[in-house]
């Protein structure tokens, strides 16, 4: 766990990442990060684990679930064009969708992170006008 840890962190601050928020326990890891060109997600480790994890999450007041609902096909053609995952929630307070991609640890380098990441975060971009209230 401990030379996953270094190994995710090493590589992250290596593709200029800035991390934040780090949180260490028994069995998992997580950290914030801020990319040079100014996005944000993070990442978690957990020991019982073979991935790595990067996500984004959006969150919308419960009013706007119906407005979420008719952007979902849309959400869901750019997780599938830049291989992301998806999981939908929502409660008393919020609605929302996380994003997330995976490595293996068996496959994380340098590179094959920086081209995860780069999907990912052109995914998160892709979704972020998908459920924008901004109207063009």
């Amino acid at each position: 766990m401990k030379e996953r840890i270094r190994r995710a962190t090493v590589l992250f601050r290596e593709l200029d990442c800035e991390l934040f928020d780090e949180e260490k326990l028994e069995d998992s890891y997580s950290s914030a990060f801020l990319t040079s060109a100014g996005l944000q997600g993070f990442f978690y480790i957990e020991r019982e684990n073979r991935f790595l994890e990067i996500a984004y999450n959006f969150a919308f007041s419960p009013q706007l679930g119906i407005f979420l609902q008719r952007r979902m096909n849309e959400v869901l053609e750019a997780c599938f064009e830049y291989g992301c995952y998806m999981n939908t929630y929502s409660d008393e307070s919020a609605v929302g969708i996380s994003v997330f991609s995976k490595i293996y640890f068996s496959g994380l380098n340098y590179s094959s992170l920086k081209d995860t990441l780069l999907d990912f975060l052109r995914c998160a971009d892709t979704i972020k006008e998908v459920v924008s209230l901004k109207k063009s």
